[in-house]
């Protein structure tokens, strides 16, 4: 069993930066892949990143390429995601999850990920 609380969230302005953190518990983080998601207002929800379990190698959604950086410190059981010049359209609740597995490639579809955090609120206004 994986429990994931995410934080970070809150109310910034278009540009601005943000850095959410996502704390696992239990021992074994270092064996999970992990990765973010959002849903906006009236959408369904959409792969933001993942990170694989060594933090060796990511993937982003093409919207937030070069704009996040996910990375994790598996001795402290977290993971980050770091937002920088955030757009009006970023906003959205922010899901970490949790996928068990060693490949070297992490995981993306929502439906691989065993274990998700209650989400924190992200609003950027223009």
């Amino acid at each position: 069993q994986v429990q994931l609380v995410e934080s970070g969230g809150g109310l910034v302005q278009a540009g601005d930066s943000l850095r959410l953190s996502c704390a696992a518990s239990g021992r074994t983080f270092s064996s999970y892949h992990m990765g973010w998601f959002r849903r906006a207002p009236g959408k369904e929800r959409e792969f933001v990143g993942a990170i694989n379990w060594s933090g060796e190698n990511t993937i982003y959604a093409d919207s937030v390429k070069g704009r996040f950086t996910i990375s994790r410190d598996n001795s402290k059981n977290t993971v980050y995601l770091q937002m920088n010049s955030l757009k009006e359209e970023d906003t959205a609740v922010y899901y970490c999850a949790a996928a068990y597995g060693y490949t070297r490639i992490p995981v993306t579809t929502s439906n691989s990920f065993n274990y998700w955090g209650q989400g924190t609120q992200v609003t950027v206004s223009s």
